[in-house]
């Protein structure tokens, strides 16, 4: 798949086939990509602060929002934490992804749980991908991320932003 062809499933997903919408999308998807990233899947779905939907686009580092031509909403694969999916008569599939930057909640999600999974499966990989050893002993820095990102989440979990059964799966995850 390149990123032509993730860009064009996410529009007929969408049911938009606005061609010059398509363009300025890839254009905008292109000026984004990070050294050695590679598109995976895309999808069609609404952020509860729009209307009509925009693009999720999935790559080996990041998902993205997209929509309306306006820069991405990134989130870093490598500080998921969570992905679920809901379903609801108002909203349709909603796709609820936790991060260690935040909650991102995406409504009437087309083909939510394959997404997910390919969601999960992805963000596994990143975190798992052999990291840059640091200069200074590799225990200490370890050990300063993990405290920094568990009080990332509990910082989460006290804003509402995450339930207590969210911030405890993150948690264990964090840990191993």
């Amino acid at each position: 798949m390149d990123w032509t062809d993730l860009i064009d499933t996410a529009f007929e997903a969408s049911g938009n086939s606005g061609k010059a919408n398509q363009a300025e999308a890839l254009r905008t998807v292109e000026g984004t990509i990070i050294d050695g990233e590679k598109p995976v899947a895309s999808t069609a779905g609404r952020h509860p602060d729009h209307f009509r939907k925009g693009m999720l686009v999935l790559t080996t580092h990041r998902l993205l929002f997209l929509k309306d031509g306006k820069p991405p909403v990134p989130v870093p694969l490598a500080a998921v934490t969570d992905v679920t999916v809901t379903r609801t008569k108002l909203n349709g599939e909603v796709l609820l992804v936790v991060a260690l930057t935040g909650s991102h909640r995406f409504e009437d999600v087309v083909k939510a749980d394959f997404f997910a999974e390919q969601l999960r499966t992805a963000a596994r990989t990143a975190r798992n991908a052999p990291k840059a050893v640091p200069a200074a002993p590799a225990e200490a820095a370890t050990g300063d991320q993990l405290i920094g990102q568990l009080e990332r989440l509990a910082a989460l979990r006290a804003s509402g932003a995450l339930t207590e059964d969210e911030f405890t799966r993150a948690k264990q995850r964090l840990i191993g």
